[in-house]
């Protein structure tokens, strides 16, 4: 698998989705999941140009950083993060993609000592199985934090299920960016809530069109070296 091949493709399918948008493909990023891959190929990922990396457990991304030191290089905290492990993470990253709970948000305002940039978690699909705040609690949610000093509302982030039904995927899409917006009516001072990341190898494209900045990219990237969806 080349990497350099695969994202000089998937930026191909990104300027084709964000002209169908009338969209700028510049205000799109493709952060690379590397949750699944070896610390070679994700080397190779730097290599080809990609500046966003998305790690899931505070071991990988760790181990990512350790070899990957090049500072120009922006970390994104993809999964869910447990409390008891915002120590061990929290300074290393730029950005985190599962806020959703008070009691984390407490430990990243005890725990840092700058301003995280944090994605609220939108459960957008209604499913058991997936995190994150449903739609109707985000607004309470943000206003909540209204008073930290060391969290930033950068965006929402959500996942779509995974089906071939573009109707079910787009509706979640168009959910999230409409939340978005309610977030930015608040103009909360630590909400400017710019962003929206959401999309991945099977319906980027898709969450292009619904407004996505961040789209996280794994399998049709960088592959799946040891396993997992």
């Amino acid at each position: 698998m080349n990497v350099r091949e695969n994202l000089r493709q998937i930026n191909e399918q990104i300027n084709e989705a964000c002209k169908r948008a009338g969209r700028n493909p510049d205000d799109v990023s493709v952060v690379a999941v590397t949750k699944y891959v070896s610390i070679e190929r994700a080397q190779e990922a730097k290599e080809a140009g990609i500046l966003h990396f998305g790690e899931n457990r505070d071991q990988g991304l760790l181990e990512k950083q350790a070899s990957i030191t090049d500072e120009s290089i922006n970390w994104h905290f993809i999964g869910s993060l447990q409390t008891r492990k915002v120590k061990s993470v929290i300074q290393t990253i730029d950005y985190l993609h599962s806020l959703d709970r008070i009691s984390l948000a407490n430990e990243i305002e005890k725990r840092v000592d700058h301003t995280v940039r944090c994605f609220v978690q939108v459960n957008t699909s209604l499913e058991e199985s997936k995190h994150g705040l449903q739609s109707e609690d985000v607004i309470p949610f943000v206003k909540q934090l209204a008073d930290f000093k060391k969290i930033e509302i950068a965006g929402l982030m959500t996942m779509a299920p995974f089906t071939d039904d573009h109707t079910v995927i787009r509706n979640c899409f168009k959910t999230l960016k409409n939340l978005q917006k309610e977030v930015k009516h608040l103009n909360q001072v630590n909400a400017p809530c710019q962003h929206l990341s959401m999309g991945m190898s099977n319906d980027f494209e898709i969450a292009i069109e619904e407004g996505a900045t961040f789209v996280r990219i794994g399998s049709s990237l960088v592959g799946n070296e040891t396993g997992g969806a």
